[in-house]
């Protein structure tokens, strides 16, 4: 039985190295050129290095995406940054459009190349077709279910790898490919800059009667009619490796380092545990709890099961359990080194998320910023500070604290 990847969203540098912490076997990222997150902090030639060295030093993988949908300016440039991507040793380029595959065949025929979900790979003949013009992987359509996903599989030739969506944030168009966002506020989704007004409260108004608005019910329950549940799959890592699926993607290149590290950490828990023992395997809640705690939406099974009940309608509030208090940069004999994200004050108790085991709680006292001078909360953004701990730590770890929480 084969052991699926888990492959995790790398926002940045910062994200891309706990991903790896956390259990990922792969991170994707994007570079400074045609990749579909363009407010995200995308890596520069030094970052990416850096990355790749990173990740390749410990036996994971690092592919790039360059997935938007280019017009004929976006082109200028293009063969110089394959290049560059080739000499950094990235592991894969992820790709949607024709034209960027046809010239990275040209410019860089070795580079190992997987087809975007951009790309709306929905059957078995198109994969087999991709698979024939050189393309490794087919990132399948969110819009497929189980049993469509098991009859593609046995259709495939042996080396051609699927890839699906197994957590995170649902598009209400095709695959992500959307026109609303460029529509409505000029922001091209498909070019990277979507403003997902998928998430908009809307409102009917009469032609004739300008400032009177009526509410757009999906049903009773409110007006968020495209606002989509958050997917989630962690209840059914069995059916997943029994369909065959080589590679479970995380979405979320936007999300923070909580998430990141929660997420993979979960999925990472529960495919061990059923490589383990596959007979005696079952679903721990626990996984559950790291995947409520930070930021998302509620949780659905997206398109793999059916399709009822995948919208929110009374809210397009995110819901979180926790936040993020730091990130560990070092320990030493009781003092702990951490880089704010959230306030924390002096003489509170948190929890200390790590990359293995179950969470442990400790005390910071005595507080100091960089100088050494003595504080009374660490309450400046990525601000670094020194506590005493009741407990001991290790760097890349993660604190944490309950919402409300003192």
């Amino acid at each position: 039985m084969f052991k699926p990847e888990i492959l995790a969203p790398a926002g940045n540098l910062d994200k891309l190295k706990t991903a790896i912490n956390f259990g990922a076997d792969a991170v994707y990222c994007g570079g400074h050129k045609l990749n579909l997150r363009a407010f995200a902090n995308n890596f520069n030639y030094d970052q990416l290095k850096e990355g790749v060295d990173y990740a390749h030093e410990r036996g994971r993988k690092v592919y790039v995406t360059l997935n938007a949908f280019p017009h004929n300016e976006d082109f200028e440039g293009l063969e110089a940054y394959l290049k560059e991507l080739e000499e950094l040793n990235v592991d894969a380029i992820i790709i949607a459009d024709p034209g960027i595959f046809m010239i990275a065949k040209e410019t860089v025929p070795n580079l190992e190349l997987h087809l975007s979900t951009q790309a709306n790979t929905v059957n078995y003949r198109s994969c087999q077709y991709w698979y024939k013009q050189g393309v490794k992987r087919i990132v399948l359509a969110r819009e497929l279910n189980m049993d469509e996903i098991k009859e593609l599989k046995k259709n495939l030739p042996e080396g051609c790898e699927i890839e699906a969506f197994v957590h995170g944030a649902m598009c209400i168009s095709y695959s992500g490919r959307c026109l609303l966002s460029n529509y409505m506020v000029g922001r091209d989704a498909n070019r990277g800059a979507c403003a997902q007004p998928c998430r908009y409260k809307y409102h009917l108004m009469e032609e004739k009667r300008k400032e009177e608005f009526f509410p757009v019910y999906e049903d009773e329950r409110g007006t968020y009619i495209m606002n989509s549940k958050d997917m989630c799959m962690i209840e059914h890592i069995p059916a997943l490796v029994e369909a065959g699926i080589d590679s479970l993607k995380i979405e979320g290149r936007m999300k923070s380092i909580f998430y990141v590290a929660s997420v993979v950490k979960a999925y990472r828990e529960a495919l061990d545990a059923y490589f383990e023992d596959p007979k005696g395997y079952e679903f721990n809640p626990k996984w559950m709890e790291l995947l409520m705690r930070p930021s998302h939406r509620t949780y659905h099974t997206g398109f793999y099961f059916g399709r009822e009940n995948m919208q929110v309608y009374d809210s397009s509030a995110y819901e979180r359990e926790y936040d993020i208090i730091g990130i560990v940069r070092s320990y030493d004999n009781g003092i702990v080194t951490i880089e704010q994200r959230n306030k924390i004050l002096n003489n509170e108790s948190a929890e200390v998320m790590k990359p293995k085991g179950d969470n442990i709680h400790v005390h910071l006292k005595n507080m100091k910023d960089e100088n050494g001078n003595e504080i009374e909360s660490a309450n400046k953004p990525q601000m670094i500070f020194t506590a005493e701990v009741d407990a001991p730590i290790e760097k890349n770890d993660i604190i944490v604290k309950r919402k409300g929480e003192k």
